[in-house]
């Protein structure tokens, strides 16, 4: 049983692929002021298919099928308005390039932009979120810690889940005893349909049994791991409600698909290697005017298995950071003027590229740390060794989802929740999460969010 639906990605690419259509019709007519006729809107509505299927991949980029959350949605406006303007400026390259279809549909193209802004925020604002079902599925949440009280938070204060919870019962606040009798009682309850549980819970799993049989006598009823819904809400994993059990057992992943990555990341790093050789020279004499220090510097990390590895980058700070931050755990260096924007863009990284053709590093992985700070996040974070099960990449899982890494420092907090993503990675990597987690990269760097 699947508590966030799935088929709203369906729905929303659908959507989107009719409004598109719509917005061409709307446009032509428009443009004639009358009616279009049947040819004249086939005849654009030919080569505009194959435009939607490009356009459908800008849409993906920009991160307009992700999750919907609030913050998500306040940028909806803006997001679409630029994402139509790559769009139509893809168009015009379109018909330059093809004429074949005698078509050069410049003030269409400058309509279109217009209608299809309008009709699209309308179908995704107005008309998407009401097309889910009214009734929402009732459930309780039995389990403790502060992952679990994030789950509930999260889930009570946005609408848009189809499912709710009921109440929470604590399983650190009721005793045991009481944790089995409230249980079954919701078990038996007709209109609550689920029960998430934390299954490593000795209290829960004190009342399985009994929840097994009363929950034959429910029409409809579902029980999950806290864990796994806690996954598919925030597409990272909850900390408190894992175990080395746990870690252990989803880890692995298939030797095809190992081969099959190292074969990508070889072919992609040694082609944009050789083509960024084109900007060495321009990097180089910025670093050089900019305060006459090295160009380069090298950095040992920790790699797959614990392995150390040397990289490679283009000095972006006033120094070599070593990862000795001392008693305030930050580093006392500073970003150069060149560095600033070397970072924004992700220059700095491009000799890297040479470690993946080397296998040091993986195009896809979690980020490759300096030993000082493993040494100091391995006795303070549970599970933090698990990272080295794979290589190390120049992006990954928690490098596109988590904004606050602690950059040229040490930070407990945000490193706990660094690693949550980079375990939802372990736990669910396959070419396509890699081939997503590459395409969102090339977005945050050509939208300049700065690393």
């Amino acid at each position: 049983m699947t508590l966030v639906p799935k088929r709203e990605y369906a729905v929303l690419l659908a959507g989107d692929l009719i409004v598109f259509t719509v917005s061409l019709w709307t446009t032509l007519a428009l443009r004639y002021v009358e009616v279009p006729s049947a040819e004249l809107f086939w005849t654009h509505l030919i080569p505009f298919s194959i435009l939607f299927a490009a356009w459908v991949g800008i849409f993906f980029l920009a991160g307009l099928y992700a999750r919907h959350t609030r913050l998500f949605r306040s940028k909806l406006a803006s997001t679409i308005l630029y994402t139509q303007v790559i769009n139509l400026c893809i168009a015009a390259l379109f018909f330059f390039v093809i004429p074949a279809f005698g078509l050069a549909p410049k003030t269409i193209l400058v309509l279109y932009l217009v209608v299809s802004f309008a009709l699209i925020f309308g179908w995704r604002v107005a008309m998407f979120p009401h097309l889910r079902t009214a009734r929402r599925l009732k459930g309780v949440l039995v389990a403790s810690g502060p992952d679990a009280r994030m789950l509930a938070e999260e889930v009570a204060s946005d609408a848009r889940y189809p499912f709710s919870f009921e109440y929470v019962i604590d399983t650190k606040e009721a005793p045991s005893h009481e944790v089995i009798q409230r249980a079954c009682r919701v078990a038996e309850e007709d209109d609550v349909t689920f029960l998430v549980v934390d299954f490593s819970d000795r209290a829960v799993a004190a009342a399985l049994p009994i929840i097994y049989d009363a929950s034959f006598h429910k029409h409809r009823f579902a029980l999950l791991d806290a864990a796994d819904l806690y996954q598919e809400v925030f597409e990272r994993e909850p900390l408190s409600l894992i175990n080395y059990e746990w870690v252990l057992g989803n880890v692995s992943a298939s030797r095809i698909y190992d081969v099959v990555k190292r074969s990508i990341d070889i072919i992609v790093a040694s082609i944009a290697g050789i083509l960024s050789l084109i900007l060495y020279p321009f990097i180089i004499a910025a670093i050089r005017l900019d305060d006459g220090g090295p160009i380069f510097i090298t950095q040992e990390r920790v790699g797959k298995f614990r392995e150390p590895i040397r990289v490679v980058k283009f000095r972006s700070m006033s120094g070599n950071d070593e990862g000795e931050y001392g008693e305030h755990g930050k580093t006392k260096l500073v970003v150069t003027r060149v560095g600033k924007w070397l970072r924004i863009l992700r220059l700095d990284e491009l000799p890297q590229l040479w470690n993946i053709v080397r296998g040091d590093l993986s195009l896809v992985g979690p980020r490759p740390e300096l030993p000082a700070l493993v040494a100091h996040y391995d006795a303070r974070i549970p599970y933090y060794n698990a990272r080295y099960l794979v290589a190390p990449g120049l992006t990954g899982w928690a490098q596109i989802r988590h904004d606050r890494h602690p950059h040229h420092g040490a930070d407990i907090a945000e490193t706990k929740e660094k690693l949550s993503y980079d375990l939802y990675y372990l736990k669910h990597r396959s070419l396509f999460l890699d081939l997503f987690i590459m395409l969102q990269t090339i977005r945050i760097v050509f939208t300049a969010r700065g690393s």
